[in-house]
């Protein structure tokens, strides 16, 4: 009889908002596995959605009667969210998988990183326009940053009521870049333009410059944006750790068992910022809204940026390389190298991507810490 009686409380405990988030983590779980859009975040956010939004949920904290019941998630989302640490062990796996040959052989290819910012910039103004708070606006905006850490780290330290709705849409968008970016692409270039062939000539880049590049990176950003040094130190510090030589192993556990078990945790531990009452309202679906605008003007910004070099410059580049330059690595360099080689099969992009693509990914994280010098807590 009681069994029947908690059930039947329970039942009045479930409302509509929690039913559509069980069809929205089912819709996260579907594109995970059979899309496999991005499937070590998007499963866990998925599933966590549905385990949050279970009536009286005992994996999130409950207040019952006056006592307070910790749940599981609630506790990691303090440990591991809320004080940065699991973005930052994340960006440790990130950094391990980078290999900055490419942007060292080619340093001007670093300047495309930082015009493919341009979205966070734009996006930030359209949401302060929307009329969100100034620091809400600031973490919208870092959406455009196409980096799933640095888009938890700077929504996290501004503290927004809006971080699962600007996690889902981050990561979501992420893993649509080979949707988002083609059209846009070919929206912004000519076909001529398309089947420019890019010539490459491989630089002999030593071991001790891949050694001293991330340590003089992370001197260079905490001088220009101190609030990004544990980002970009982290980063950095990863991919030390790949090159130096001495910590193959290492190297191998953070790049694999590192990355995709935080991962897990990450996407689980998401959730509890995805309840129903919090998650379903107007704010979210504009917020999705401005996250693919940032896309959107992310691609823009570099492809045009390509183009006016191209005004002023007697050997031209192939303008769709600038779109490289969002920090989504490396699905964006593999999206333009695809739709180069769709214009001209002889065409071969994938080296300046790869650099422009790993240029994105310390110039998002620059862009992020100048947002969280620029705007105070």
């Amino acid at each position: 009889m009681d069994t029947f009686s908690s059930l039947f409380s329970n039942a009045l405990n479930l409302n509509i908002k929690q039913v559509v988030m069980w069809i929205i983590g089912g819709i996260l779980i579907y594109l995970a596995i059979k899309k496999k859009m991005e499937p070590t975040l998007l499963l866990p956010i998925g599933f966590g959605a549905i385990l949050v939004n279970l009536p009286l949920s005992g994996a999130i904290t409950q207040t019952t009667d006056g006592v307070v019941q910790e749940g599981p998630i609630s506790i990691l989302f303090g440990a591991g969210i809320a004080n940065e640490l699991f973005p930052l062990l994340l960006f440790v796996g990130i950094g391990a998988m980078i290999d900055f040959g490419p942007l060292l052989s080619n340093p001007k290819l670093m300047i495309f990183g930082a015009a493919a910012q341009f979205g966070i910039f734009f996006t930030l103004s359209m949401a302060s326009l929307f009329g969100f708070e100034l620091k809400d606006a600031a973490s919208i905006a870092i959406i455009g940053a196409a980096d799933g850490p640095t888009s938890i780290f700077v929504a996290n330290y501004f503290g927004t009521k809006y971080i699962g709705a600007i996690i889902v849409a981050a990561y979501s968008y992420m893993a649509l870049v080979p949707i988002v970016q083609p059209p846009v692409i070919r929206l912004l270039t000519t076909k001529k333009e398309r089947q420019i062939h890019m010539e490459y000539k491989p630089g002999n880049v030593s071991k001790t410059a891949k050694i001293i590049f991330p340590i003089f990176v992370t001197i260079l950003t905490g001088i220009i944006a101190p609030n990004a040094v544990a980002l970009i130190g982290f980063l950095m510090f990863g991919n030390l750790v790949r090159e130096c030589g001495v910590l193959d192993s290492l190297s191998n556990t953070a790049q694999s068992v590192l990355a995709n078990l935080v991962t897990l945790f990450l996407g689980l531990t998401i959730a509890e910022k995805m309840q129903a009452d919090a998650f379903l309202n107007p704010e979210t679906l504009l917020i999705l809204g401005l996250g693919l605008v940032a896309f959107i003007f992310d691609t823009a910004g570099g492809v045009l940026f390509a183009k006016l070099i191209n005004l002023f410059s007697k050997k031209k580049i192939n303008p769709m390389i600038g779109a490289a330059g969002i920090s989504a690595f490396p699905m964006s360099a593999r999206v333009v190298h695809k739709l180069g080689l769709e214009e001209d099969s002889t065409n071969f992009l994938l080296t300046h991507t790869i650099g422009i693509n790993v240029s994105g990914q310390i110039a998002s994280v620059i862009a992020g810490g100048l947002i969280l010098n620029l705007i105070a807590r």
